[in-house]
């Protein structure tokens, strides 16, 4: 659930405190409370707190033991990392959940949800380390209600389980209740209050204001009233006036929130279902359990801390934090053992290191705890990545994933701390240049724009170049600083202004108010199997269930007619419309309705919680109640169905190919191409792309039935192979696609050994029903999306046979130019070479060809290049044995080249004073492009009377050009010039002088 506080107890508040021992020494009760025995850590290890937890929930209170979601959210969008234990339960808040979901039905769930607060709204990364109680990761203790209980039985089971089972100290606890707040109209909560009145006195049962006690999901949708559990570390004492006062020693351990109603534009509204949303933290309730002063001090840490300290020549962790940490030596302990597991179970979970979203935030963590490892505790390179397996070990047990990606882990983490390392010691290299050029020019402040730059370019942190400005007696201008990371997000917002600025259209969405009233109205999800039909000539006859429009109203944007022009959503009780979902685009078309013949141009379909919206624009006035046919752009539709086949052949392939490791991170279905995202550390060689194409079109060349069949989902699982999206929800039953095999002959014998070989997927798409229907199959591109994933993008049908002919055209053409090398004129052949490049790399065709093909080209302008090389050197040899010829006897010559290359000069001044030491030479190479390179020669003896750098520069200047080189030998360039006039008038200027 979504907490608005921090996540762990707040202590050590202010300088100058080492721990709550210090800051009491004569305060037994406060002694006692942390002076603990191995045996309170055994019996409430962090696993065994966990454990504890779920238990109570699934055994003495009927909920579902609906295990974490994974960390990253590669399923939602809005999210870059699940930060809260309602996110994987979205759907049902907001009333879009579908009708077949296991969520549909769920009741009551709990659950210990791995979370990540770094990036976005919930950030506390840049707090982590400074104090004893922020985490970027950490585990939530969540218990919801769907719809089912409310107030009096969640405040009861929270008092039971925290006195009852875990024997936490009821004279200690505290709760709060919602006090009123006349801007949200609505009075106290008196209710909970009431609730809490059963187990707790009056003076510990207190009302808070909206800040504290009223908890949304954002700026609009799902809220409600909350009431927080809080407790005293200190005990026998009345500490009322310290709740939610931000005092070190009574902290918050679990929050109740009441969601009963939504925000919109308008105001607040009741919901039609009242929810339970309850989160503690984990990590929290175990500090308390095992009677440790921090969340750093429990048993999960220890073990990361002890590797630590072998890596680290700045001693043990000792907890201490701000003035008395003065090397930041406990910080940077903080901080590396909370990102080593924030790293682990992002990388598990699926997520990259990179350069944007949620992994650029990955990159960050990463970059922040290596750095304190070298800089802070002199760390060798190399340190973090062995922080790994002590992660893995201690958390495997709950959460196998970490064990089964922990190479790759491992991998990234070094991969990441070595290109971190260079990057520091560039950094490094930057900022003593800067100090050079701020000493000389007598400045004692490292401005914004200079720590902004390190950082936007070389990705150099800000807090370590105001380290190194300290250390070299510098300031550092952090305002500065934070006013260029504004302008920068500012420019980043008007980026995303203008790129939307096109798309006027309004967002018609339904949420939970609107799909309520639809079920109270007696309103069926839209039966929408006909979705699946090949019949392009049959339209599905129904009638208008709903008018959506999207407006303000009692009907909460439903209304009962619309009129031509209008933009509306119109619901049906039947349609052959697939909604845009797993990856596939939506089907447009129309839908004809009414006795006006009105025709609804549809440009989009959406779902929400099982009513389809057809959205689009009016032709003429429509009624509920009215006669529909949908008519589905079948002509589109048949080009998204093979490119939805081919993406499951397309997996399959690659598992067969590459590796059986091969996970799915995403995928397009549209009707120009497929594009499908792919585990895997490494480009795949030329090789490998031949083979998963070649493997593709045997696939469509062995014209395989294609079956769907929808059967119960532990019957589905049951089949050998079977393949699932990584964090996908499945219905129960669920649609199975095989290709190949039939569903039920797989069912009879689901460990057969055969069905390995073929796609079998769960998928709600559409699909061929024969893999001939995809015709062709060509890969376009590979390309990485992130470290560690790859993207290939594919085209079938007529595109695919396009990229065929077009590469057969390009290999004919390259063919022919290695059959002419070296029989036609190398410089007409250099040009085509050149021409031939260019369209090849603008080509769409076959990514091995093209790549077979590059590399054929390749050999081909080499070849010119010898060849070009040869007949230079043979014209160079021609011009030196005419020089030889030349320059005998003579006291000062001139000649003019042709057809060779300007480094020819220098061979030529060489051949002169080898033939005749005593001659000074001035020579002019013609080029192709009309400029004259001149270059001139003067014996040793006579640099100090006539040096040839001042000949040729006095020689050039009088002809438009310049040059430069040593007193025995210099070269320059003129434009287009009398070539004999200029060798005349060397001539004369030399011979005047000697």
């Amino acid at each position: 659930m979504l907490v608005l506080k921090s996540l762990g107890p707040r202590l050590y508040q202010g300088a100058g405190s080492r721990s709550l021992r210090s800051r009491y020494p004569r305060d037994r009760a406060v002694n006692a409370l942390f002076s603990t025995s191995q045996a309170d850590t055994d019996k409430w290890s962090t696993s065994n707190v966990r454990n504890t937890f779920v238990e109570y929930f699934k055994s003495k209170h009927d909920h579902v033991n609906q295990v974490s979601s994974p960390v990253v959210p590669l399923l939602d969008p809005t999210l870059l990392f699940a930060n809260a234990g309602m996110n994987q339960f979205k759907p049902i808040f907001l009333g879009q959940v579908d009708p077949s979901s296991p969520l549909a039905n769920l009741k009551r769930a709990c659950n210990s949800q791995k979370c990540i607060r770094a990036g976005g709204k919930h950030n506390d990364l840049d707090d982590v380390g400074r104090d004893t109680y922020h985490h970027t990761f950490f585990e939530m203790l969540g218990s919801w209600s769907f719809g089912d209980y409310f107030k009096e039985e969640a405040i009861e089971w929270a008092f039971d389980l925290l006195t009852n089972v875990y024997k936490i100290d009821s004279s200690r606890l505290y709760a709060t209740y919602f006090g009123g707040d006349d801007k949200l109209g609505l009075p106290p909560d008196t209710e909970a209050r009431d609730f809490w009145l059963k187990y707790l006195p009056a003076d510990r049962v207190i009302a808070c204001d909206a800040a504290d006690n009223f908890w949304e999901m954002g700026d609009t949708g799902p809220c409600g009233p909350c009431s927080e559990i809080h407790y005293d570390r200190i005990g026998n004492r009345d500490a009322s006036a310290l709740v939610n006062a931000d005092d070190p020693d009574v902290i918050e351990i679990w929050n109740i929130v009441f969601i009963e109603f939504n925000r919109d534009e308008s105001g607040l509204k009741p919901l039609p279902n009242k929810h339970i949303d309850t989160g503690m933290g984990l990590e929290r309730l175990a500090s308390l359990l095992q009677g440790k002063p921090s969340n750093y001090d429990i048993d999960v840490f220890q073990p990361l801390f002890s590797a630590l300290a072998a890596s680290s020549k700045k001693g043990p962790y000792q907890g201490m934090v701000g003035t008395d940490d003065v090397t930041l030596r406990d910080t940077a302990y903080r901080a590396i053992a909370d990102h080593a597991r924030a790293l682990s179970f992002a990388i598990a979970d699926g997520a990259v290191p990179s350069n944007e979203g949620r992994g650029y935030v990955l990159r960050r963590i990463l970059r922040r705890g290596v750095r304190y490892g070298q800089q802070i505790l002199e760390a060798d390179r190399g340190f973090f990545a062995k922080l790994i397996p002590i992660v893995v070990e201690t958390f495997s047990e709950a959460y196998p994933e970490l064990k089964a990606k922990e190479k790759d882990i491992i991998e990234i983490i070094e991969d990441e701390e070595r290109a971190f390392g260079t990057m520091l010691d560039r950094g490094i290299v930057h900022f003593e240049e800067l100090k050079v050029k701020m000493k000389d020019s007598k400045r004692d402040t490292v401005t914004g724009s200079e720590a902004f730059f390190m950082y936007d370019t070389m990705g150099f942190p800000p807090d370590l170049t105001e380290l190194m400005a300290e250390e070299a007696n510098f300031k550092f201008d952090m305002d500065g600083f934070n006013k260029e990371m504004e302008a920068q997000k500012e420019r980043s917002r008007l980026d995303r202004k203008q790129k939307k600025s096109g798309d006027s259209s309004i967002v018609l969405e339904l949420i939970a108010e609107q799909t309520d009233y639809l079920s109270k109205q007696g309103i069926l999800p839209t039966d929408d199997s006909s979705k699946y039909s090949h019949e392009a000539s049959t339209a599905t006859s129904g009638k208008i269930v709903a008018i959506f429009d999207g407006s303000d109203s009692d009907t909460f944007g439903f209304k009962s007619s619309a009129s031509s022009g209008d933009y509306v959503g119109v619901i049906l009780d039947k349609s052959s419309f697939y909604a845009e979902s797993g990856g596939q685009e939506a089907d447009l078309g129309e839908v004809n309705m009414g006795s006006d013949g009105a025709t609804l141009s549809v440009s989009d379909t959406q779902v929400f919680g099982g009513y389809v919206l057809h959205i689009g624009t009016l032709s003429a006035s429509i009624s509920v109640g009215d006669d529909s046919a949908t008519l589905v752009d079948y002509d589109r539709r048949n080009m998204l169905n093979p490119n939805h086949s081919m993406t499951h052949v397309l997996n399959q392939a690659l598992r067969e190919i590459v590796s059986d490791d091969v996970d799915q991170r995403g995928s397009l279905v549209a009707a120009d191409k497929l594009r499908f995202d792919f585990t895997n550390k490494k480009a795949l060689k030329v090789e490998q792309l031949q083979a998963t194409e070649d493997f593709v079109n045997s696939v469509i060349g062995a014209k395989q039935p294609v079956y769907d069949e929808i059967v119960p989902l532990s019957d589905a699982q049951s089949i050998n192979g079977v393949r699932a999206v990584f964090g996908e929800f499945y219905p129960d039953p669920v649609r199975v696609i095989s290709f190949g095999q039939d569903v039920q002959t797989m069912l009879k014998d689901p460990d057969s050994a055969s069905w390995t070989e073929l796609s079998v997927e769960f998928c709600g798409g559409t699909h061929v029903s024969n893999t001939a229907e995809a015709e062709e199959f060509v890969i376009i591109e590979e390309t990485a999306v992130a470290k560690g994933v790859r993207r290939i993008t594919a085209v079938t049908r007529d595109a695919a046979k396009e990229c065929r002919e077009v590469g057969k055209a390009l290999e004919s053409r390259i063919g022919s130019a290695e059959g002419k090398v070296g029989t036609k004129d190398n410089e007409e052949m250099g040009l085509q070479a050149t021409a031939l490049r260019k369209d090849l790399d603008s080509s769409v065709i076959s990514a091995p060809l093209k790549a077979n093909l590059r590399s054929r080209l390749e050999k081909v302008q080499k070849k010119i290049v010898e060849l070009n090389k040869a007949k230079a050197g043979e014209k160079l040899n021609g011009c030196l044995t005419v020089v030889r010829e030349n320059v005998v006897g003579k006291a000062v010559h001139a000649e003019r080249f042709v057809g060779i290359e300007s480094k020819g000069a220098v061979k030529i001044a060489e051949t002169v004073k080898k033939t005749n030491p005593e001659c000074c030479f001035f020579g002019v190479i013609e080029t192709d492009e009309g400029k004259v390179m001149a270059f001139a020669s003067v014996p040793d003896d006579k640099t100090g009377d006539v040096p040839a750098n001042d000949w040729l520069k006095e020689v050039l200047e009088k002809f438009g050009g310049r040059g430069g080189g040593k007193p025995g030998f210099a070269q320059g360039q003129a434009p287009e010039c009398d070539v004999d006039e200029l060798l005349s008038f060397a001539l004369e200027s030399m011979k005047a002088k000697v």
